[in-house]
């Protein structure tokens, strides 16, 4: 009896190592589109009241992990049933990372000029206010709920090779991870700034340096989301050029003599382009109809 007791545990060690390794590989794989998400949800996050900002991560992080609970079983169930069917998912994803990536640097050089009438929550109740608060912490889970998918499938997409339990292991550390490591940063660098100015606010005219500090965090926060932004954007390109390189093998023989960096990069460009302008026919057509 003790015999087998040993046994099994000598398996379950076994089980978790290769999941820990699993798990290793996967977010090596998955961590390229976390900028993007990062950036995204850092602006979806900004825009609220100081008292508010961390009531409304928490609101939204609570979907996140809501979304996954959803995700996750479907994914395996998948992988499971019908395996095959991931690596087009994946495509259709990593064709979808590509438009988002093109489309940004389309908005960069032809910037939409659309009039929108921003809330002004001056003059309005706490009641309004909170309503206003939901809408758009709705749209952020919505738009977590899209880069969750996006994450998930691809954490899957890398191990598929490996026994159920290894799958289901690595890819929910994956989802979990990504979930507190993103919203833990959001946390941090929307109150970048109020931190800055608390330094300004303590520091008085005597303590320069201090103020001088403050004055850096308030001045940095915009730049460290649009940094966060155009390496999302470039991460997004690699990503859905990798997808594609790695799972088709004529084009990746073809790409053969060009280093597999700018290969991915140039691949994810064209895709996103050619998806790109068909959205752009597709608008074009509707409207003439």
């Amino acid at each position: 009896m003790a015999t087998g007791i040993l046994a099994i545990l000598d398996d379950v060690v076994t089980l978790l190592d290769d999941a820990a390794a699993m798990s290793k590989v996967a977010t090596k794989k998955t961590v390229a589109i976390l900028g993007d998400d990062l950036a995204v949800n850092a602006q979806k996050a900004s825009g609220f009241a100081s008292s508010r900002e961390l009531p409304v991560i928490w609101a939204i992080t609570k979907g996140s992990f809501l979304n996954k609970l959803i995700i996750l079983p479907f994914a395996f169930l998948l992988s499971a049933f019908v395996p095959w069917i991931i690596i087009p998912i994946l495509m259709l994803g990593g064709t979808y990372l590509a438009y988002e990536g093109a489309e940004k640097i389309y908005e960069y050089f032809f910037p939409h000029h659309i009039d929108e009438k921003s809330e002004d929550e001056k003059g309005l109740s706490q009641e309004e206010i909170l309503i206003i608060e939901k809408k758009k912490v709705k749209s952020a889970i919505l738009t977590d709920f899209i880069l969750s998918i996006e994450i998930v499938i691809m954490a899957l997409g890398t191990v598929l090779e490996q026994t159920l339990p290894i799958q289901i292991i690595a890819v929910s550390f994956v989802a979990i991870a990504a979930t507190i490591g993103v919203y833990g940063i959001v946390a941090l660098l929307i109150r970048m700034d109020d931190f800055g100015f608390k330094l300004i606010e303590l520091a008085g005219d005597t303590k320069v340096l201090l103020k001088k500090t403050g004055e850096l965090l308030v001045l940095a926060l915009p730049k460290i989301i649009k940094a966060l932004t155009v390496v999302g954007t470039l991460a997004m390109l690699l990503v859905a050029g990798g997808i594609f390189v790695h799972n088709i093998h004529p084009l990746q023989e073809f790409l053969h003599f060009i280093p597999s960096l700018i290969g991915e990069l140039l691949v994810g460009l064209l895709i996103g382009v050619i998806a790109l302008t068909g959205h752009h026919l597709v608008l074009r057509i509707k409207a003439l109809t």
